[in-house]
């Protein structure tokens, strides 16, 4: 390392060097794994990573908020160091997300946090399963269209047949964000890409299972609209996956009374390109939500505006 590059900064080597546990839980017969921070008598918060990625993506985040919450992020099936199975929903992952809650003995109704897909599966667990919630983040996750993974591989210009790659150097040189954006944090991506890496006798490969992208996409707007759950939308402000329109739309949806703060200059993965930020925006709607009493959202007339849109 030269003194050019320092390499990371203190607080994400704090981050990822925090003490962590391990589990897994079987969910219809398929082990989902998942990685826990904090103190577990704490309340509840729950990561949900997008598609054909992992909980590794919220390593570098989650530990900082175990100052007051015990958090958790899984593999959803399909994923990471999960199992796989024979056909993927929305419906699936949504119960596995409650399991790993259940697994996780919450004191507590948790928080659930979805990025991308993971928000598409935020978005159903906060419809089917919002009496168990405290409450649901969206984080840049469109109601309007697929997700960004899953429209992409719709297309065939991401998410093809895992190659397989003769070391981890040469692997993790092909790893690279859908859709493609911005990213000057190259220790994250170094990071998230050896973690999405598992070495097999034939060579190095991608972890995910290519047969999430085959699931019948469904449009959530029923499922926004009908949430029985505290609910907040965090987009990149820069975001392609989550414009204004599409922001305003999920408002509406919401009821209008429900949070859309938009990230500065954050793109889709905005937990990657603003992590701080991104940090800092759900700890402030995490402190309100401790103290202020929830707003009835469906069937409201909308009586506010965006924030940041």
């Amino acid at each position: 390392m030269s003194d050019l590059d320092p390499g990371p900064p203190e607080w994400f080597r704090r981050a990822v060097g925090a003490p962590r546990r391990e589990a897994s839980v079987d969910v219809d017969g398929t082990p989902i794994h998942y990685l826990e921070w904090g103190d577990v008598d704490a309340p509840g918060l729950v990561f949900v990573h997008g598609g054909a990625a992992h909980a590794h993506w919220w390593s570098f985040l989650a530990p900082m908020f175990t100052n007051r919450w015990h958090a958790v992020a899984l593999d959803l099936s399909g994923h990471g160091d999960s199992g796989r199975r024979k056909a993927y929903s929305h419906d699936q992952w949504a119960r596995e997300v409650l399991a790993v809650a259940d697994a996780a003995r919450f004191p507590g109704p948790p928080v659930v946090v979805g990025h991308s897909l993971g928000g598409m599966v935020t978005i159903k667990a906060a419809s089917v399963y919002g009496d168990e919630l405290a409450g649901a983040i969206i984080v840049d996750a469109p109601v309007r269209r697929p997700a960004p993974e899953s429209e992409e591989a719709a297309k065939g210009r991401a998410f093809r047949a895992p190659g397989v790659y003769r070391d981890l150097e040469t692997a993790m040189s092909h790893f690279h964000l859908v859709p493609p954006q911005p990213c000057d944090n190259g220790f994250i991506i170094d990071y998230i890409a050896r973690h999405s890496l598992v070495e097999t006798p034939d060579g190095w490969t991608w972890k995910f299972d290519p047969m999430i992208f085959s699931q019948t996409l469904v449009a959530l707007r029923e499922e926004l609209a009908s949430v029985r759950t505290r609910v907040a939308l965090l987009r990149g402000e820069h975001s392609v996956v989550v414009p204004p329109d599409t922001a305003d739309y999920m408002y509406e949806l919401m009821g209008g009374k429900a949070p859309v703060v938009s990230i500065p200059e954050a793109h889709h993965h905005l937990i990657l390109d603003q992590p701080i930020a991104f940090v800092s925006a759900v700890r402030a709607l995490l402190a309100d939500w401790a103290h202020s009493i929830p707003h009835p959202v469906v069937g409201e007339d909308a009586e506010h505006r965006p924030v940041g849109s």
